[in-house]
């Protein structure tokens, strides 16, 4: 196959959270760079000068050499394609303002298939940068320059497109010093913050506590006029039109001058001021109806234009609103000066920046009629010309802090008028000479009262006080110290007993508890979506929703590899153990880099959470230093490891007890043999999920009592040694899938009295052929009879390929051809199994979906028991 002279694109991902290269937003981008595969860049004629030419900052990049300079330094050693791509994304993205340093290349396959993942923190910025980067060097590649500015304003604009709107983005901020977690949805403004039942939607200042009635009411000029007007708030008189005919006759009832303004418009657009003629009013009517079905006109009033901010029931902050104006200075044109004014570094376009730029739009240019101006005239010196009547940030007015001057009665109209319309977040708008005196003594009125005020004014005003009303909002929607506690449940095996104990006992302390696990999403004891819901999209899913109090979730690797977690922050996490398992995939290749993955979670922990190991785990060590929080271990012996940190907790089996010891004080949880899923103490697996559940409980400061009273009242663990009787012979059901999981289930086995253990077997596709055949030798030696079948769900693998390799291996491990049965379905193995078994038998079956399995033995009259040591022998069981 040629290679190819350019650099392909041959996939990009997105990872939004955490993830394992990196606790910041990446973009992983695999590409091919084709022949170059084999040239350092050092070689390619002319590449070095045209790239340092274009892009000057990659000269004090630092590179993993550690100083400035340390990317040139591996330029001129020579260094490859993929590698300087990573290094042009990273500098592009800086060029735009934007804070990003972290990126990595690795390659996937020699010598040509690379993956590169790039810090971002603007998705689309990230994304098309990447896109960018590649075609830029792919043109130097040929020899050829390429206007570099050009795109970089391409990229500006979609950048600045793609942001938060600046009310938004302070209002994150804000959140986010809290420790607050944000989600965005979708590419506008919309935000969550917080989870569950503690979070709220917010987009601008509007926020998930104001009603869509209330919305809509401040939208409409005339019925908020009305509201106001019945509650004897000051307002200017007026009349709703809907032709410039009407309105020329409004305003012949009113009076002159008079204001005409769209009936649902907002940012000031729209509106026209001091009208005075039948003219005026029929071209600002024609302006009013684009924005809206009709016109409010109304009595124009003299003053100065106020904002007033309402938070809740109080005023936070005021500002003087001043139209877009220039000032001559006798020598340049209107033009000139306004082109001299938008140079201003505070003015950018639309709400990039706390100012927005002057436009010599057909409003400006209607404003300067009226002063019988032209852009080209030249104002004295001293002069001011106006350029809007209207004082708003989105049209190029500024804004002056006035919070401390607002009279108590104006103050007390503001919030009646906020509260009368239904606002949580309100900008208030007063037009009076004098905000320090009381519009009832002025004549001021109340002109507009205004959902999703913009704060830019009052965050960066052009003269007064900043004053930070991000800070009131989010007081107002977390009048409390946030809290939602997240537990995270990582392992190999074990995840979702450990889930499920720790979601019931949580439950029992009156809160409403989600979980999500391979077995589906539950709230409370609901199951709201079936199926394998171990990912960070269930997880999302879950933490959504506001019914929830807390969460309990499952982690698998799958998804942590896939697409990082679904999550931000948990309050506990918790890896069971690392065994071999999934080795093989997505460059997982030992234990050391299992262990590495699912480190994430217990890294992904509040400054104030805790990371709960397992002490026997020969992992633990390693995982713990990587570990910055608190941490409990589980397990293993207090006395004689080695390697706990100072003060740690531990929770741990000692003479049948579950033993919870901190420092010198030790305590006696529960009795093993008490606790239902442990069998008694014939499952030792699940006796670990419980220490490793009662140390996640601790770390959320659940009560001992109320954890002791969990573990004794939990009793449905669906699908993990579920045990069934029918006739004379017991069914087990468990979702072992890897040889420790077998183990588990095949020593629990040995507590029950039985004359043939019989093995329904199999296991995922995705494994490799080394850990199939290893637990095929497994199943040789322990079971007297062996069905093989096989996952509906391949995974990438043939058809019969795994149950081949079953099959093969035991054979070769000399056990009897008669007494093993391939059989591809997994219910039919079972049926089979049930059809053909003798007085005495426990069948354990594998299974890869529960529910066909237990319709097979309840349609044939099984009966669900509890596995636990006082089981009779099988040949005493009455049989009714």
């Amino acid at each position: 196959m040629m290679e190819s002279n350019k650099i392909q694109i041959l996939d990009h991902h997105y990872y939004r959270g955490r993830n394992i290269y990196s606790h910041k937003p990446v973009m992983k981008m695999v590409v091919d760079i084709g022949r170059y595969g084999w040239i350092p860049t050092k070689e390619i004629p002319g590449f070095h000068e045209r790239l340092l030419s274009a892009f000057p900052g990659l000269r004090t990049n630092f590179c993993s050499l550690g100083y400035a300079g340390g990317f040139l330094k591996r330029l001129e050693d020579g260094t490859y394609l993929a590698h300087v791509l990573e290094h042009t994304i990273l500098e592009m993205q800086a060029m735009l303002g934007y804070n990003v340093g972290f990126g990595r290349t690795r390659t996937v396959e020699e010598p040509s298939k690379y993956y590169l993942v790039y810090q971002y923190i603007n998705e689309v910025c990230g994304l098309e940068c990447g896109k960018a980067a590649v075609f830029i060097l792919n043109r130097f590649l040929q020899q050829q320059d390429v206007d570099v500015q050009k795109w970089m304003r391409y990229l500006s604009d979609i950048s600045l497109n793609a942001e938060l709107g600046p009310s938004t983005s302070a209002i994150v901020e804000e959140a986010r010093k809290r420790e607050i977690p944000i989600t965005r949805i979708g590419h506008e403004s919309l935000v969550r913050l917080g989870y569950g039942k503690c979070s709220h939607l917010v987009e601008s200042t509007l926020t998930d506590l104001t009603s869509c009635i209330s919305a809509d009411i401040s939208s409409n000029k005339q019925l908020t006029k009305s509201l106001l007007t019945e509650n004897k708030i000051p307002v200017p008189y007026g009349k709703t039109v809907y032709s410039e005919l009407s309105a020329v006759m409004a305003a012949s009832q009113i009076g002159l001058p008079v204001v005409v303004k769209p009936i649902d418009g907002n940012q000031g657009k729209g509106v026209s001021l001091n009208l005075n003629t039948e003219e005026e009013i029929r071209v600002s009517y024609r302006n009013a109806a684009q924005f809206g079905t009709g016109a409010v006109v109304e009595q124009y009033v003299e003053g100065k234009d106020f904002r007033v901010l309402v938070v809740g029931d109080r005023v936070c902050a005021v500002s003087e609103r001043l139209p877009a104006c220039v000032k001559g200075d006798g020598l340049h044109t209107i033009r000139e000066l306004v082109d001299l004014k938008n140079s201003d570094s505070r003015r950018g376009e639309a709400h990039e920046k706390p100012l927005t730029k002057i436009h010599l739009d057909p409003v400006a240019m209607e404003e300067l009629k009226k002063q019988k101006k032209s852009p080209d005239d030249i104002p004295q010196h001293g002069e001011t010309v106006l350029l809007r009547k209207n004082g708003n940030l989105s049209t190029g007015g500024t804004a002056t802090d006035c919070t401390a001057l607002i009279h108590p009665e104006n103050a007390e109209f503001a919030v009646r008028a906020a509260q009368v319309i239904g606002l949580d977040v309100a900008g208030v708008d007063f037009v009076t000479d004098d905000i320090s005196q009381s519009i009832r003594e002025t004549g001021g009125v109340i002109v507009e009262v205004n959902t999703a005020p913009g704060i830019r004014m009052h965050l960066y005003p052009s003269e007064g006080a900043a004053r930070n009303v991000a800070k009131d909002i989010v007081d107002r929607l977390f009048s409390r110290e946030y809290r939602f506690p997240i537990v995270s449940v990582t392992g190999t095996n074990g995840k979702t007993t450990t889930v499920r104990l720790i979601h019931h006992v949580l439950s029992l302390t009156g809160i409403q508890v989600g979980m999500t696990s391979t077995c589906g999403t539950y709230i409370g004891s609901r199951c709201v979506c079936k199926g394998d819901n171990s990912g960070p999209r269930s997880a999302e899913s879950l933490l959504a929703d506001k019914t929830v109090e807390a969460a309990v979730l499952e982690t698998a690797r799958g998804g942590i590899v896939r697409e990082g977690l679904g999550y931000d922050l948990a309050d506990v996490g918790v890896i069971t153990n690392i065994a071999d398992d999934h080795l093989g995939l997505n460059g997982i290749e030992t234990l050391e880099d299992l262990a590495f993955v699912k480190s994430l979670v217990v890294e992904a922990v509040t400054k104030e959470g805790y990371a709960v190991l397992n002490a026997a785990d020969a992992m633990t060590p390693t995982i713990l230093k990587r570990v910055r929080s608190k941490v409990i271990l589980f397990s293993g012996n207090p006395e004689t490891d080695v390697f706990v940190p100072k003060n740690c907790i531990r929770v741990y089996e000692e003479s049948g007890w579950i033993v919870v010891k901190e420092r010198a004080r030790k305590w006696k949880l529960v009795q093993i043999s008490e606790i239902p899923v442990t069998g008694g103490g014939m499952i030792p697996c699940n006796v670990e999920n419980c220490l490793a559940a009662v140390s996640a409980l601790l770390a959320l400061r659940i009560p001992l009592k109320k954890i002791a009273q969990g573990l004794k009242s939990f009793r449905m663990n669906a699908g993990r040694f579920e045990l069934y009787r029918l006739g004379r012979f017991h069914v087990m059901l468990d979702y072992g899938h890897n040889r420790p999981g077998y183990e588990t289930v095949i020593c629990a086995c040995g507590g029950m009295a039985h004359n043939r253990l019989v093995g329904v077997i199999g296991m995922p596709g995705d494994r490799s052929d080394a850990a199939i055949r290893d637990t095929a030798h497994l199943c040789a030696k322990s079971f007297d009879q062996i069905y093989v079948k096989e996952d509906e769900d391949l995974r990438g693998r043939g058809k019969g390929e795994v149950a081949g390799l079953f099959y093969k291996t035991i054979v070769a491990d000399a056990f009897p051809r008669a007494k093993v049965t391939i059989l591809e379905k997994e219910t039919d193995a079972l049926k089979d199994a049930v059809v053909h078994a003798e007085d005495g038998d426990l069948i354990v079956a594998f299974y890869e979906q529960l529910e066909p399995m237990k319709e097979i033995l309840l349609s044939a009259g099984a009966c669900r028991e509890e596995l636990c040591p006082s089981m009779k022998p099988l040949d005493q069981i009455q049989i009714s």
